[in-house]
């Protein structure tokens, strides 16, 4: 039941290219609540940020006295091993991992987490056609993002966080109680249901229909089925 929900900022979009993460946040959700535990690190990369700053406002100075990914790897894995990760376009924050990890001979994120679940699929799922970014997410569902000036790997991760708790709510409320049904149930209906009346046939109906069995039975050469059961099926 212990979700990671997790977001990066980079320096670019591709790590084959040498691109690097600058930020990593992380939310812990259990039992679909939040528990208030998150992991967060600015981290410097190595390189420069170049055109990625004006997407998450992190410059080449305020990162230069931030430790790297190595420094801090061993807290970023104690928090997330074990746990299913929700990511929105989990590929890309995925494949930053991995390689983050891998330069230091270090096992992946298939290895270290479960399930990984990702948002972005279940929303073109949910919304086929429709935007379907963080922005849009928060607008749908009614999470307040009006703080989200820049891109921010906590606070997008804390945003994730509630969308996800909204498109999925209800998948845990297939609970079944026989103890109160509720109003409208099969179980209320038949409580407020008039006792059933029976109707017995009259003298002259039951002549009819004996009359009717005779018929048959004559046309029948005397295999009328429904005689044959009247000496067998109670009164």
């Amino acid at each position: 039941m212990r979700k990671v929900i997790l977001d990066t900022e980079t320096t670019g979009l591709d790590f084959r290219t040498g691109d690097r993460i600058v930020e990593i946040g992380c939310v812990e959700l259990i039992g679909r609540q939040l528990t208030g535990q998150r992991f967060h690190a600015y981290l410097n990369p190595g390189r420069l940020v170049a055109d990625s700053e004006r997407i998450h406002g992190l410059s080449d100075e305020f990162l230069a006295d931030k430790p790297k990914f190595a420094e801090i790897v061993g807290d970023f894995v104690n928090f997330v091993r074990g746990a299913d990760l929700v990511i929105h376009n989990a590929a890309f924050d995925v494949g930053f991992l991995n390689n983050e990890l891998g330069l230091l001979q270090h096992d992946g994120i298939e290895q270290l987490c479960g399930e990984v679940i990702d948002t972005l699929r279940l929303a073109r799922e949910m919304r086929p056609g429709k935007k379907n970014n963080l922005n849009a997410l928060c607008s749908e569902f009614g999470v307040d993002n009006s703080t989200r000036q820049l891109h921010g790997a906590l606070l997008d991760a804390e945003l994730l966080a509630d969308v996800y708790l909204a498109m999925t709510r209800g998948q845990n409320s297939l609970e079944i109680t026989f103890d109160s049904p509720a109003a409208g149930s099969v179980a209320d209906v038949a409580r407020r249901r008039q006792p059933l009346v029976v109707v017995c046939a009259s003298e002259a109906e039951l002549a009819d229909h004996a009359r009717v069995l005779e018929q048959i039975g004559k046309e029948s050469k005397g295999k009328c089925l429904w005689r044959d059961l009247e000496g067998v099926l109670p009164a």
